[in-house]
């Protein structure tokens, strides 16, 4: 019955489609000729009008995010003014852009034959950013049952804190743990980083709230915080938004205390939340817990196959892709013709392999306006390897031609796939995989290593806490420890990395005085803290090995973690 619907709505866009794409460009061009002409009333009427029209269809044939963008789009045309002054351009380019992408989303459903309204989404917001309105959420398509309240705590199994931690103290270093990952997602840096603070911070919340109201919402926040980072998923927009939304809570909990963990999160939140475990793709047990206990299935259009969709909206059209995709097929042919009289050994000819790598240069620069960044590299390694070769005086041999055709029809494998897939990651990986330069390699080497052994010994500290902790205070467990983070002095200091240093000390004289020398039982609280300061300062040394710039933001959340405790 379903796939009778489907094929029913399929044929009915199919009548209407070139009248769709007709409205469009009508649209497109009373929109055009009232941006020329201010004064023109009947020109913008008439993109009303044309919007309105579009709309009607969408209805019939069933498009919903067609529906919901030409709603907006009248929206704003209905607040641009007779004689609109250049303060209303952001309304104008808006919807110059929304008709633009409109156009590309009828093809796409023409190709495709499947509706997913999430693609239009962002220019959707778009509209509404420009109308200075509210955006939608990125659910807005999305529904789970009301009735369905499930315990997330119990799909991971988050236990309470101890009865000695500071309400109070604990919640302001879990604050300042998101605010500083949360900071770092709003600048766009360190992602990886920030992800894993706004997961830790968040099972720091779960264990706070753990029996209070707002534990739910924390084990669930846990829990997409880490499918982000298991599934390699980027912050938007809309995301951002929710990010920045859900600190109002963690602040409130500072400045209202423990009364704040009694209060009810809105449901839009728990389903934006749950919306992301949804389109993750991911098969973790805890997620399809989740999923099953609102009766839903992992999404068939996980998140990373939407967003090179959605990149298909924002490229050239079904015209000029068939036209670009024919002018390469046609180079190409050429190409090929050049190699394999060569591979022939017909009239072998070294000025041959100067055509040929002029002919691959000439491919690589328009891959690469095309953004195919990968077919471009590949395209321009292969010039390099023949002009390398007529600089020797070496006609190539059977080893190196089968290299150079391979590249020669991996790049004709994606011009033939253009049209149909677009201009998108997956059209770029029909390249094969770019080896890393060598020489950089061995100049970062002594940076990895050092990294790797700062992080190990990190790692095996905060093993010997959590062992200390379950036998019942035995310092044996910690006998290494201070030797092992003192092995990794010289890491930093070769790195010249002071404030790092400096920090490292104070655990090590911490865990010396505290934990080894004190004859007392030490708080909970103060295992906390000095579990969460080293889990700092492992994210700071994982940035610097990954090459980047150390981020200082994490090293004071450690120096605030010990400070919290009085280390």
């Amino acid at each position: 019955m379903v796939q009778s619907s489907l094929a029913t709505k399929s044929q009915s866009f199919d009548l209407v489609k070139s009248e769709i794409e007709q409205t469009i460009k009508q649209a497109e061009a009373s929109l055009e000729r009232f941006q020329e002409n201010r004064d023109s009333g009947e020109d913008l009427q008439n993109c009303v009008d044309f919007l309105n029209q579009l709309r009607g269809i969408f209805v019939l044939v069933e498009l919903r995010g067609g529906m919901m963008l030409c709603q907006e789009a009248v929206a704003v045309a209905n607040d641009v003014p007779v004689g609109a002054n250049d303060d209303k351009n952001h309304l104008l380019t808006a919807l110059s852009s929304a008709l633009f992408i409109l156009r590309r989303y009828v093809e796409y459903y023409h190709q495709q034959r499947v509706d997913h309204p999430e693609l239009l989404l962002p220019v959707t917001n778009d509209l509404r950013e420009a109308r200075r309105e509210k955006p939608y959420p990125e659910s807005c398509f999305f529904d789970i049952p009301s009735e369905s309240k499930p315990d997330f705590c119990d799909v991971l199994s988050i236990d309470p804190l101890g009865e000695d931690v500071q309400f109070e103290v604990y919640a302001r270093r879990m604050r300042l743990m998101y605010q500083v990952g949360l900071l770092g997602i709003l600048r766009d840096r360190d992602e990886t980083i920030s992800l894993k603070l706004l997961g830790r911070a968040s099972k720091g919340l779960a264990r706070l709230c753990r029996n209070a109201d707002m534990g739910p919402f924390w084990c669930l926040m846990t829990l997409t915080m880490e499918t982000m980072l298991d599934r390699a998923m980027a912050f938007g927009k809309i995301r951002k938004r929710l990010m920045m939304r859900i600190e109002r809570y963690v602040r409130e909990l500072v400045y209202v205390g423990p009364v704040a963990s009694r209060k009810d999160v809105p449901d839009s939140l728990v389903r934006d939340l749950v919306y992301i475990l949804y389109r993750s793709g991911s098969a973790n047990p805890e997620v399809s817990r989740v999923l099953q206990d609102y009766g839903l299935a992992p999404a068939e259009f996980p998140e990373h196959l939407m967003e090179a969709h959605r990149k298909r909206l924002y490229g050239p059209g079904e015209d000029v892709l068939q036209s670009l995709s024919e002018a390469l097929q046609e180079e190409l042919n050429q190409l090929k013709d050049k190699v394999d009289i060569i591979e022939r050994g017909i009239e072998p000819d070294l000025s041959e392999l100067s055509s040929i790598s002029a002919s691959l240069d000439s491919l690589s620069n328009t891959l690469s306006v095309l953004d195919l960044k990968k077919l471009s590299e590949l395209a321009g390694k292969e010039a390099a390897k023949l002009k390398a070769w007529e600089a020797d005086n070496h006609l190539p041999g059977d080893d190196e031609l089968y290299g150079l055709a391979n590249a020669v029809l991996s790049i004709e494998d994606a011009a033939m796939q253009m049209v149909t897939r677009g201009i998108t990651t997956e059209t770029d990986a029909l390249a094969t995989v770019k080896p890393a330069d060598e020489q950089s390699l061995y100049l970062r080497e002594a940076l990895i290593v050092v990294a790797d052994e700062a992080r190990a010994a990190l790692t095996l500290a905060k093993r010997a806490i959590t062992a200390f902790l379950e036998s019942d205070y035995d310092k044996m467990h910690l006998a290494n420890v201070p030797g092992t983070l003192r092995s990794i002095w010289g890491g930093f200091a070769m790195l010249e990395d002071r404030e790092a240093s400096e920090i490292l000390s104070r655990i090590v004289e911490s865990i010396e005085e505290r934990l080894l020398e004190s004859r007392e039982l030490p708080a909970e609280g103060m295992l906390e803290a000095l579990a969460d300061a080293l889990t700092s300062l492992e994210y700071y040394i994982e940035t610097l090995g990954a090459g980047e710039t150390g981020n200082p933001d994490l090293l004071k959340l450690a120096e605030q973690s010990l400070s919290d405790a009085g280390l």
